[in-house]
């Protein structure tokens, strides 16, 4: 069920990318219901987004924590 979160939270991540706010709250709720090992691959996905979606790199604060 976890991993289905992760797949689920990854595809929700990819279609609000083009709002950088709304991108923002949805990391900041993945990170609260994640699994930290998956918070780590979250971080990772992200990271690869932020290359191609430089707009985005505020939320990697939230991946920090």
């Amino acid at each position: 069920m976890a991993r289905a979160m992760f797949e689920y939270t990854k595809e929700v991540l990819q279609r609000v990318s083009f709002d950088v706010q709304l991108f923002s709250k949805e990391v900041q709720k993945a990170v609260k219901r994640l699994l930290p090992y998956e918070v780590q691959e979250l971080r990772i996905f992200v990271e690869n987004l932020v290359k191609t979606n430089p707009q985005l790199q505020p939320s990697l604060l939230y991946l920090n924590k």
